[in-house]
């Protein structure tokens, strides 16, 4: 089957369905052009829980389907692929952390979870944050109990760096983000001497040392528009420079090169494909389901994150 033929079934396949098709921004540019809706994990959520859908085909990792399981309980929701998961999740077992706050039950953490985390951990937070509002979220935290900021470590300094507050990091990490080095950032900087460097706060502290400007996925694109800047180094999953390069025309946008032909790519991100999208709304599996109690469990701190945003 050619690509326009397999593009057809799809479509076919959705509207049979009533499926709404989601897509992170890190996803492969085919199924980014023919998703309903791109994005970060949680603007997709809140795009599913508003669309008007039996079935939701999420491509991106499993705790992104988790959190629209949490978000959208009437839904059916799809992974295309089963083995999408994602190694900051993997950083941080709900049962390690569930041990961890057992043993240190007197110093009463006030736990802040990121968004790229399990049910299981969202279920033990007091509140969730993405990487667009963390340092909003912890510069508000109470006063009067000490933070645990869960599970990068890179996102949590950077937020103790921005608010001044002291926190108890989880030792985690995005094994994409932690592939950037100084060396990789001057060596681009260097080749592209007129080019601002952006990059992703889950990034190391000696390249967020480097960048011109630190935010989120979502943030760099409205950067990038509004900046006088006509070329930018990106310090992320390769995968946004797809949208970056649809949204903002007219503009450059270089990847951090890693190797002589090697980018910054997320291997689960990159397990979904358009066939296997097509398979998922074919045969309605893998379909990723959550129980009830811990659906509303973890749902509270994501609503203490959703009323904080507004």
């Amino acid at each position: 089957m050619d690509h326009a033929d397999l593009i057809e079934e799809i479509m076919a396949l959705k509207r049979q369905r009533n499926a709404v098709i989601l897509a992170h921004s890190y996803q492969r540019p085919e199924i980014q052009d023919i998703a309903d809706f791109v994005g970060d994990s949680l603007a997709l959520a809140r795009h599913a829980k508003q669309a008007e859908c039996d079935v939701i085909a999420f491509c991106g990792v499993r705790f992104m389907a988790e959190t629209a399981c949490i978000l959208n309980p009437t839904r059916t929701v799809l992974l295309p692929d089963a083995e999408a998961h994602c190694s900051l999740e993997a950083s941080c077992p709900a049962e390690e952390l569930a041990d961890f706050l057992k043993k240190n039950h007197e110093k009463n953490y006030y736990v802040i979870a990121y968004i790229n985390c399990s049910i299981g951990v969202k279920a033990l937070a007091d509140v969730i944050v993405t990487s667009g509002n963390a340092h909003i979220i912890v510069a508000h935290a109470p006063q009067d109990r000490p933070i645990l900021f869960v599970p990068d470590s890179n996102l949590g300094a950077w937020c103790a760096r921005r608010t001044g507050r002291a926190i108890t990091l989880w030792n985690g990490a995005c094994h994409v983000h932690r592939l950037f080095t100084r060396d990789h950032i001057l060596r681009a900087k260097k080749e592209h001497p007129e080019a601002e460097v952006v990059c992703h706060p889950e990034c190391e502290e000696v390249v967020r040392l480097l960048a011109d400007h630190i935010c989120s996925t979502e943030k760099m694109i409205d950067y990038c528009r509004e900046s006088g800047a006509k070329s930018f180094i990106i310090a992320t999953e390769v995968g946004i420079l797809h949208r970056l390069r649809k949204l903002v025309p007219g503009k450059e946008f270089i990847p951090v090169q890693l190797g002589q032909c090697s980018c910054a790519e997320c291997e689960f991100m990159k397990l979904n494909t358009i066939e296997k999208l097509r398979n998922c709304l074919r045969d309605m599996t893998p379909r990723v389901e959550v129980s009830e109690e811990l659906r509303l469990r973890a749902l509270q701190p994501l609503q203490r994150m959703l009323e904080f945003s507004h």
